[in-house]
């Protein structure tokens, strides 16, 4: 049975016309009782006393399908765009295969987690969430990562993000945090951003929203590639196995090409050099035979070990630290053939957490519960008809889909014989019956008891809002926190209510007096007193999984190396770079001042990849610079060669230069360092500097908060 945890009570959101709400120890928001033209109420009329928290059956106990407050207003959410999706518009999709590789059937009789070996087909979509489907591949976003298997049992569909944990606790804000972040309603603008008023307004009124800013906010929101991402399931799921003994699960994405993430400024620049920057990436890896690849891995927890946990496994916005409970690997993803059709396949691909096999459970995670109904009701509108599991993108693959459902409509398919209902008697008569259930091998819920009075409350237990977003952001390094805090001076920057700053100041003093100290500088603004928070925050012991830098290991596999040639280039040094990087498991570019090539000093033709100033070096990972005299004489008045040389080492990138352009570095302002190396003689110390990024040189070329 599960373990009862107490609740703390969220005063009711009746309205008040005038003032704003107060914000309480918990987050709540305290108003006062309002003039009836002045409160909140459901489409038909009916006063709302409570808009911050779902009907459940117990504070800690799964949603209530009652909840008519919730179902409208999320249903409404659902359907306010068609078709593109509301959130995650702009996504990118390929095929694969899920291999196991080690048999979780002490937990699950999931086959799919028991079959050690086989091979299940699989469909994965990466996205943004903010932006819009024609907005850009690199803004500061957080990354949707979802996988749906084709399993034996049914489709599987992992929906997660590329960040453990979440903005919000209970699924019924929702709504509210997308209306809060998407463009302004007013002036829609600004797209694919969260640097404005209401999406700040709205997280220092949300403490519970403060782990992720931390996520948000640092390099983890910038990735380098769809390949060098780690993915999250981010809600509590249960396995249960054929004694219907249930475990706590969280299902994690681990890239085999190491986690790796652009610079802000770089970021900003891809946008512009190439909007489709991640998609190109993906496409152009998995039609070269790079296959990208990751391990699939999860943390199973008992009751008892979830009700030891410091803090409530039902609770989104928190995750369970490695170095408490390790994750261990059990399988590997691997995406080997991009779609034939963008629209046909990725734009309708519809991922719904309800789809599991059995053996895979939900958890009473009030963000969960929420999606379970939400994500159908989007299908529902986007694709414009019940039978859109129909659609091959769709469909389950690994085993026959049947049931007693008719008609609607685009209805695909022709069901035969009169029995559409259930139970009949059909067969005796000699007619087809129809499928039937499967009391022993089919999907069963957890026995999980559930006492609980009904409720719109949150528990105690979620009342801790700082202690995971302070062990967040000391367990990065100084490199990391000086981008976090950038990161935050920049998007407060962007707010023109005073008061919204000082509130997400305030937020932050219960994070890190010094972080908030940082940000409140960069801001010429004072710094106020820290907010009072719900629960006291304490201390937890870093961990060093949650960091970028120096997690994975120094490599070009995977990475991009561009190489600058002019005519009279040194063909002999080209080569040697290419066959460096190469071995290295890089992908090269020959750019050149003029997309038709250059000729090289021994009179050869060298082709361009790309030309000079639509290639320019946020597009790659490290450069070099091969060119002759006159070449460089050339390209010291060239802005976009002068661009090309800048960027490259105020990105922290190897250099590799012939002793022909120093001129050009000269001009460009680039000053020695262990990533600036000759090519004078063996390229292994350009080989051996392109692995990493130099972040020795960060506080030459920036000034950080």
């Amino acid at each position: 049975m599960a373990k009862t945890k107490p609740a703390v009570s969220r005063a009711p959101a009746t309205a008040k016309a005038a003032p704003a709400p107060t914000v309480g120890a918990g987050g709540e928001l305290h108003q006062t009782a309002a003039a009836p033209e002045a409160r909140i109420t459901t489409n038909h009329g009916v006063p709302i006393s409570d808009d911050q928290n779902a009907l459940k059956a117990g504070p800690r106990g799964p949603a209530l399908l009652e909840d008519f407050v919730l179902r409208e207003k999320i249903q409404h959410f659902d359907h306010e765009r068609i078709p593109e999706r509301i959130v995650h518009a702009r996504g990118s999709a390929a095929h694969g295969y899920f291999e196991l590789t080690k048999s979780l059937s002490r937990y699950t009789r999931a086959r799919i987690l028991t079959e050690v070996g086989k091979r299940t087909e699989l469909f994965t979509r990466f996205s943004t969430v903010a932006g819009g489907a024609g907005s850009v591949d690199t803004p500061r976003d957080v990354r949707g990562f979802a996988v749906k298997f084709y399993t034996v049992e049914g489709n599987w569909d992992l929906v997660g993000n590329n960040i453990p944990v979440f903005f919000i606790q209970d699924a019924i804000k929702f709504p509210d945090l997308i209306h809060a972040v998407k463009m302004e309603a007013d002036r829609g603008y600004p797209q694919a951003a969260s640097a404005h008023d209401t999406f700040w307004d709205f997280i220092g009124l949300m403490p519970e929203a403060t782990h992720m800013i931390m996520w948000a906010m640092s390099d983890r929101t910038l990735p380098r590639s769809l390949r060098m991402m780690e993915g999250f399931g981010v809600n509590t799921f249960r396995l249960l196995n054929d004694k219907d003994e249930a475990h706590f699960v969280k299902f994690h994405w681990r890239p085999k090409l190491g986690t790796q993430s652009t610079g802000w400024d770089e970021a900003v620049k891809i946008a512009g050099a190439d909007p489709d920057f991640h998609r190109r990436d993906l496409h152009e890896a998995i039609a070269s035979g790079a296959f990208p690849e990751w391990e699939f891995g999860v943390q199973v927890l008992s009751q008892d070990e979830a009700d030891a946990l410091p803090f409530d496994i039902l609770d989104a916005t928190k995750l369970i630290p490695e170095e408490l409970h390790p994750i261990e690997v059990v399988g590997r993803m691997v995406l080997d053939r991009n779609p034939d059709n963008f629209f046909a396949e990725t734009e309708q691909a519809a991922f719904l957490p309800t789809n599991v096999p059995p053996g895979i459970d939900f958890s009473e995670d009030p963000l969960l519960q929420g999606r379970l109904f939400s994500y159908q009701d989007t299908q529902l509108s986007r694709l414009g008809s019940v039978n859109f599991h129909q659609l091959p993108i769709n469909q389950a693959k690994g085993c026959p889909f049947q049931n007693l459902q008719r008609d609607g409509h685009m209805q695909m398919q022709v069901p035969k014989g009169r029995a559409n209902y259930e139970p009949n008697s059909l067969a005796e008569a000699g007619e087809d019956g129809g499928p039937r259930e499967d009391p022993k091998g089919g999907f069963r819920t957890a026995p999980v008891a559930t006492d609980g009075t009904k409720v719109r409350l949150r528990a105690e237990s979620f009342a801790d809002h700082y202690s995971q977003a302070r062990l967040f952001f000391r367990s990065q390094t100084a490199i990391e926190q000086a981008h976090l805090a950038s990161a935050l001076v920049f998007e407060l920057s962007k707010c023109s209510f005073e008061h919204v700053r000082a509130r997400i100041l305030a937020n932050l003093q219960n994070v890190d007096a010094d972080l908030s100290q940082r940000v409140a500088a960069g801001l010429n603004a004072e710094l106020p007193a820290a907010s009072t928070p719900a629960a006291e925050p304490f201390d937890m012991d870093a961990s060093p999984a949650l960091r970028i830098v120096g997690k994975s290991p120094p490599s070009l596999m995977g990475r991009a190396v561009g190489i600058l040639v002019t005519d009279g280039a040194d063909g002999r040094v080209v080569a040697a770079v290419r066959k460096a990087a190469e071995a290295e498991g890089a992908s090269v570019k020959i750019v050149a001042p003029r997309i038709g090539g250059v000729t090289l000093a021994d009179g050869k033709a060298l082709a361009a990849d790309g030309q000079l100033a639509g290639t320019p070096s946020v597009l790659f990972d490290a450069v070099a610079l091969v060119v002759s005299d006159d070449g460089c004489a050339q390209l010291v008045n060239d802005s976009a060669a002068i661009d090309f040389v800048h960027n490259a080492f105020v990105h922290l990138k190897a250099i590799g230069f012939t002793a022909t352009a120093q001129p050009l570095l000269d001009k460009a302002g680039v000053a020695p360092d262990d990533g600036v190396v000759a090519l004078g003689g063996p390229v292994a110390g350009w080989v051996a500097a392109a692995r990493t990024r130099q972040w020795d040189r960060e506080p030459t070329v920036r000034i950080l908060a």
